[in-house]
């Protein structure tokens, strides 16, 4: 998809939720397009779960509230389960890794609870209640303003830490990727924490399952760097998947079965 055709997707979103209906004929005069090409848009904001088509024709957004970290770990469960273990397989004793906030992070944790000689620093409360007990790895908390909804931390304070750190591997969360803008999430906040926790580490992962693929949920970005690797789940299909090879990202796809 092309950059018009996103920031106008963009526009129709926003004017949906701004007017609450807007109709073909109304969208198509306003955004210049042919009343076909805003149908072809409306269909593709449907499947993407951004707006509801009504009769006639118009639409209503339907609100995307920020699920909770609760909501979110019962989601996928075996698919972040299988992503949680590969990831794990990727560390190496002597390392220091950084894990973010998060359902798959969360996971991630608990799969190195039994790890030696490891350094785990997080912003996640969840990979935090993880690594209780876990006599084998040096625990760091970057602390900050605790976000109550993602159970993360974030804020100045978090980024003070974090600039005192580096580490061998981070392990990201996401609301949705895209190939074009990279993580989307719900807060500027959570966004440029990401880019700051990217810039500080050497190898850098986005655990997602494959529902998060090519969404744009919110309008809050973190740009990836050039060399990242996406892990994710056997449910992707290979459209969803293409874009962002075709950028030479790193895609790894991951069995529900593995580990």
């Amino acid at each position: 998809m092309g950059r018009a055709a996103r920031v106008r997707r963009d526009e129709i979103v926003r004017l949906a939720t701004t007017t609450g209906l807007a109709s073909v004929e109304e969208l198509s005069a306003q955004l210049g397009v042919t009343a076909s090409t805003i149908r072809r848009d409306l269909a593709h904001l449907k499947s993407e779960g951004l707006l509801a088509r009504t009769y006639g024709g118009a639409m209503a957004v339907v609100t995307h509230p920020e699920a909770s970290l609760r909501q979110r770990i019962g989601e996928a469960f075996e698919a972040k389960r299988a992503i949680a273990a590969w990831a794990a397989a990727q560390v190496r004793p002597g390392e220091t890794i950084l894990l973010d906030a998060g359902s798959t992070t969360g996971a991630l944790a608990h799969e190195l609870r039994h790890a030696a000689d490891l350094t785990i620093a997080t912003t996640g409360l969840n990979a935090l209640q993880e690594l209780v007990g876990a006599t084998g790895v040096h625990v760091e908390c970057l602390g900050g303003t605790l976000r109550q909804v993602s159970q993360g931390f974030v804020g100045p304070l978090a980024e003070a830490a974090l600039s005192r750190m580096t580490f061998d591997r981070v392990f990201l969360g996401a609301d949705a990727v895209t190939a074009d803008d990279g993580i989307c999430e719900a807060s500027l906040q959570q966004t440029r924490m990401k880019e700051l926790m990217m810039a500080r580490s050497r190898h850098v992962y986005l655990l997602v399952h494959a529902a998060k693929l090519g969404r744009r949920p919110f309008h809050a970005w973190a740009r990836m760097p050039d060399a990242w690797t996406l892990v994710t789940d056997a449910s992707a299909a290979p459209e969803a998947l293409e874009p962002f090879e075709a950028r030479g990202v790193r895609t790894v796809v991951v069995a529900a079965h593995a580990g």
